[in-house]
């Protein structure tokens, strides 16, 4: 819920080619929301995932859990595509330099 206790603007979508997950989030990735986001990139047998989140508008500490978990579980085969908001969290929270934050536009 947001601060005026309106449902808060999220989805998260997610396709698995071979045994990765993308999933392409969107609004909203607060506590009510960031497990949402994890389930979507753990199931149907994936073994790595990617995370666009260019659309992600705001991110708190549920999210970065989330994230902090999807590494984990991913060590070698996660990346994280953030938006602007999502990025200056990141960097705040000190885990702008992580190997499996994507660096600049995706090519």
């Amino acid at each position: 819920m947001d601060q005026d206790g309106a449902e808060t603007d999220f989805s998260a979508s997610s396709s698995v080619t071979g045994d990765r997950a993308t999933v392409v989030v969107r609004g909203e990735v607060d506590m009510s929301t960031a497990d949402a986001m994890y389930q979507a990139a753990t199931g149907k047998g994936a073994r790595g995932a990617t995370l666009d989140l260019r659309a992600v508008t705001f991110f708190d500490s549920a999210a970065i859990h989330a994230l902090i978990r999807l590494a984990e579980r991913y060590p070698d085969a996660f990346e994280v595509i953030p938006s602007a908001p999502v990025r200056r969290v990141l960097d705040i929270s000190g885990l702008s330099t992580q190997p499996w934050l994507v660096q600049g536009e995706p090519g």
